[in-house]
């Protein structure tokens, strides 16, 4: 049998999963342990993702898949595998069928550990952790802060982040997310639900009546083939109601795949417009830099060797916009990346009383983008984008160093770009739709020289200007 158990944080995942294992013979894959392992071996994957997750980028999808599709292939092909907390997106949920289908595998079900928001705040406000295993506890039920798991004895604490408001927006990033997903699977057949909130031995034995029901009479699934989600009526609801708002500052989205140049030009227009930019890698360093309550929560996960959650980027986000220097407008670079993530945008813009004045999508064909990465090398200090051809570095625009800290980073190689390239493209599509659908999407040629795209790009903030009398 291969299944999914997904749930909130707090369900019981981590729980469940540990016992129905062990009772099914089957292999515990959690991307969490993964990436863990991956990091403390210094594979080739666990030093890609080191880099990102140090430098407070977005770890790209088709890294978690290919540290999933290692995992696979390192297993019996006779063997079972039980996905704790994965997938979480429908983009993960088709990675996963195509791994799992060239392994000669198929997924069987996806259970989904159902408990109200307010039970779960209740539980992870409660909830322990090992230091050593990482098995879960609550305070409620132990007599000590040792773990009870075996014979493991390890040190037992209270995770950062299952304190004040993160469990809260924790929970409005996973519905978001996780809507579409269930959507996927039922439509396929694929989906039970089992509520959670009864005591651990009553949920246990109802699934374990249900992996037995699965083992005995496998289910017969319809074929999964293309899918896209609806989408969602909050979303869309609320960039409606920002539209009919007047706007005051030109709050600018910029997308591209990454290397079309968005770093660049969104330098330019602060420097040119008055607006400042806002990218989330310069977020997180500053963040953990500065050694902020979102910085040290950043840092708690990079320390586990763990992806920062979504919800803390947003905080990151939120924060930032809401800051005074941001009142001639800000250039978003890179944020967001995905529906889901345009939909959180659009609340807290709304909630900011802001709203999106523009999006500029820079299209660049996928071989330039090639072309360019295989070329590019960043400064480590300042961050700052350089080309071997076009852009080469002959002094550090702030004046801080003399080149010694340039370097190409390692997933900056042809084959790497071109899968990040069609994970863009996947993840990128409906977004760029949903924009465009709403009347904001912009499209401009981003292949030529720097000078040419920044002119288009300037004619864009002009015609604001005049369409908006917005004063720059």
């Amino acid at each position: 049998m291969n299944i999914a158990l997904i749930g909130p944080s707090g369900a019981g995942k981590g729980t469940y999963a540990h016992k129905l294992a062990r009772d099914y013979s089957l292999r515990h894959v959690s991307t969490g342990d993964l990436l863990r392992t991956s990091i403390e071996n210094k594979s080739p994957l666990g030093l890609l993702v080191t880099q990102y997750i140090e430098t407070g980028d977005f770890v790209p999808d088709e890294f978690i898949d290919a540290i999933i599709e290692e995992s696979l292939k390192n297993m019996d092909s006779g063997t079972g595998v039980l996905f704790d907390g994965f997938p979480r997106t429908v983009y993960q949920a088709e990675s996963l069928q195509k791994i799992l289908s060239e392994s000669g595998r198929k997924l069987d079900a996806v259970v989904y550990l159902i408990a109200s928001d307010e039970e779960i705040r209740r539980r992870l406000y409660g909830r322990l952790i090992c230091r050593k295993c990482q098995f879960p506890h609550h305070i409620d039920h132990v007599d000590s802060m040792i773990c009870q798991n075996g014979d493991c004895g390890g040190e037992l604490f209270r995770r950062p982040d299952d304190k004040g408001d993160i469990p809260v927006a924790r929970l409005q990033v996973y519905h978001r997310e996780t809507a579409p997903l269930l959507a996927y699977y039922e439509k396929h057949g694929l989906l039970h639900s089992i509520d959670a909130e009864r005591s651990i031995e009553r949920v246990h034995h109802d699934l374990h009546d249900l992996f037995e029901n699965l083992k005995n009479q496998p289910h017969a699934t319809r074929e999964i083939t293309d899918f896209v989600p609806a989408k969602t009526v909050q979303g869309k609801l609320i960039l409606k109601t920002v539209q009919e708002q007047n706007i005051s500052v030109p709050d600018i989205v910029l997308l591209g795949a990454p290397g079309s140049g968005k770093g660049t030009q969104a330098k330019l227009l602060c420097d040119a417009f008055g607006v400042v930019q806002i990218s989330t890698g310069d977020l997180f360093r500053k963040n953990i830099a500065q050694k902020t309550k979102l910085g040290k929560l950043a840092q708690f996960y990079i320390d586990r060797g763990e992806l920062v959650p979504q919800e803390i980027t947003e905080s990151m986000v939120r924060q930032r916009i809401a800051l005074d220097d941001t009142a001639n407008g800000v250039i978003l670079d890179g944020f967001p990346r995905t529906l889901p993530q345009a939909e959180a945008l659009n609340q807290l813009m709304h909630e900011l009383g802001r709203t999106i004045a523009a999006v500029v999508y820079i299209a660049v064909p996928d071989e330039d983008i090639i072309e360019r990465l295989s070329a590019r090398i960043t400064c480590k200090m300042c961050n700052r984008p350089f080309h071997k051809d076009f852009n080469p570095f002959s002094k550090c625009p702030t004046a801080e160093c003399n080149g010694e800290h340039l370097y190409q980073r390692q997933d900056d190689t042809p084959e790497t770009v071109r899968k990040r390239l069609k994970t863009f493209h996947q993840q990128t599509q409906p977004l760029i739709d949903y924009y465009q659908e709403n009347g904001l999407l912009e499209v401009i040629n981003g292949d030529g020289k720097v000078s040419d795209v920044t002119e288009k790009i300037f004619a864009i903030m002009h015609s604001l200007q005049v369409k908006l009398d917005i004063k720059f």
